[in-house]
């Protein structure tokens, strides 16, 4: 599988229609797909600019009968470099942050524009919907946005992967949010959690709460498990249609068989990639912007 930047596909349309198909054909579903190797550049126009590096393969490891397959893949280094970048943003800008309070003035440059995005997540989206108290749940929704526009930019890349178009990344990223959303619900709730698993109306005599409970409690349930479906669909589903329309795209050119048509695709390709730049971070934006409604959902919840 290749992943060539648009540059290279130009040049092979040009040069060598064949390298074209064969680069058409393969230029998108490996940037979201996993694989064992990663690709890296290279002086190759019948490679697409493009060279393959595997990737280390471990013995599986033997639970019983299942076999777990630990062998980092594409998708996992990228999902380090996302991490890793989030954290040197963070970090370099708290850093800046800090040099120049002690001189009594505001960040300049990136570590300025990284403090208004953190203000602004911070006081008007995570704090109004966890609601009074919810400062200790504010380091999660920053991370959690960081960590997700990273990863969604990473895979806007030449070269790179969209590891959030994995769906067993954004499902982790889900059942984590979930459990930080439960916990949530229990500290603040104590025994009164479980008011958010079984109905029942204190308000209404016996008679009807008791087929009212039976019918709702499961409701309540399916209710909470949706929302981590919810999650997982959401963002795998917006990170990888981008990249299947950029591909949609790509096959005009076959489908047609036209010189003459080349330009037309590659302009809407372009359009798409920037359209792609706003979804990466809008989504990551609505993770973080859920995550602190049901967080402050669950606090305020009463039965």
């Amino acid at each position: 599988m290749r992943f060539a930047p648009l540059v290279a596909f130009a040049l092979a349309v040009t040069f060598s229609p064949v390298t074209a198909r064969a680069q058409g054909e393969d230029i998108i579903t490996p940037h979201i797909t996993d694989s064992h190797h990663i690709d890296f550049p290279c002086p190759s126009v019948k490679e697409g600019f493009v060279c393959e590096a595997e990737l280390p393969r471990w013995t599986p490891v033997k639970i019983g009968s299942v076999e777990l397959d630990l062998s980092p893949t594409k998708h996992v280094v990228m999902l380090l470099i996302s991490s890793t970048l989030a954290f040197l943003i963070l970090f370099g800008a708290a850093r800046a942050q800090r040099r120049a309070a002690l001189v009594g003035k505001p960040p300049k440059g990136f570590a300025n524009f990284i403090e208004l995005i953190v203000l602004y997540l911070r006081n008007e989206i995570i704090l109004p919907n966890v609601g009074h108290g919810g400062e200790k749940y504010v380091p999660f929704c920053l991370t959690i946005f960081f960590f997700i526009a990273s990863a969604n930019l990473l895979g806007l890349l030449p070269y790179m992967s969209t590891a959030t178009g994995n769906i067993s990344v954004t499902a982790t990223l889900a059942i984590i949010t979930f459990f930080v959303v439960e916990f949530a619900g229990m500290r603040a709730l104590g025994k009164g959690y479980i008011g958010t698993i079984v109905y029942w109306p204190h308000d209404m005599p016996f008679a009807i709460k008791a087929p009212m409970t039976l019918i709702m409690t499961p409701v309540e349930i399916i209710g909470k498990l949706t929302k981590p479906f919810a999650f997982t669909m959401r963002l795998f589903a917006n990170m990888t249609a981008g990249h299947i329309v950029v591909l949609a795209f790509f096959g005009m050119i076959f489908l047609f068989g036209s010189w003459f048509i080349v330009p037309l695709p590659l302009i809407m390709v372009f359009a798409i990639m920037c359209l792609e730049l706003f979804v990466a971070l809008l989504q990551a934006f609505i993770f973080t912007l859920l995550s602190s409604v049901f967080i402050g959902q669950i606090r305020s919840a009463a039965h």
